[in-house]
């Protein structure tokens, strides 16, 4: 018998619209300003926030600064284009981990495994937001604190459709919201403590241990 695939509300999107682009083709200024910013967090990281200009973003992206101009206007664009290229990142992952055919704890053992494959994959990032939001004029401090925000609901989102389905318990609006944060904060650990933890753990046995500890919260209640 072949299992049928559970249907799953969407996911908390966000969008990158808030930065105007002189481009109208969207596929283009995604790919375009992906390029944009790995430059960024990588010059970032090496020269600091203040001390890196526009125009090293630009060469180290192989941009004019003219043509870096029609995707981004500004460095604090680009800080909340990273914060939106993290949600993007996770986003895209739990949906990938929830469209697979399973029962509820696995899809749910799935989606926590993308998404601290994805904080590995971009601990750079996120370690960069943390260090430079502060620099943020206060609307996009503001809108970075709102994503991250918006990827602890993905995993609420994700904990309500599972919850009193597939063997998985019935789970109140108060436990839905602490294991929700859980899962968003083991990852942001990996980010901020990989120098340390990886001397003791592989990154596939933190994520097994961590995924006990999630599964633990809802079952061992």
């Amino acid at each position: 018998m072949v299992q049928k695939k559970r249907e799953h509300p969407p996911l908390s999107d966000t969008s990158d619209t808030d930065v105007p682009t002189q481009i109208k083709n969207p596929d283009l200024v995604r790919e375009k300003r992906r390029r944009i910013i790995d430059s960024t967090v990588r010059l970032f990281i090496k020269h600091g926030y203040h001390k890196t200009t526009t125009r090293m973003i630009a060469k180290a992206a192989n941009f004019s600064i003219g043509s870096l101009y029609e995707y981004v206007s500004s460095k604090e664009d680009l800080l909340y284009l990273v914060c939106h290229a993290i949600h993007e990142e996770v986003r895209t992952a739990v949906e990938s981990a929830l469209s697979d055919s399973g029962e509820g704890k696995e899809q749910l053992s799935e989606a926590i495994r993308q998404y601290l494959l994805v904080c590995d994959r971009m601990a750079d990032h996120i370690l960069l937001i943390y260090q430079v939001t502060q620099f943020l004029p206060k609307k996009w401090q503001e809108r970075v604190l709102s994503n991250e925000l918006d990827i602890t609901r993905i995993f609420i989102d994700v904990l309500s459709s599972l919850s009193g389905r597939d063997g998985i318990p019935r789970l109140e609006q108060n436990v839905l919201n602490l294991v929700g944060n859980n899962i968003s904060v083991l990852g942001q650990m990996w980010a901020f403590r990989r120098w340390h933890l990886q001397k003791e753990y592989a990154l596939e046995t933190y994520i097994q241990i961590q995924t006990r500890f999630i599964l633990g919260l809802i079952f061992n209640r």
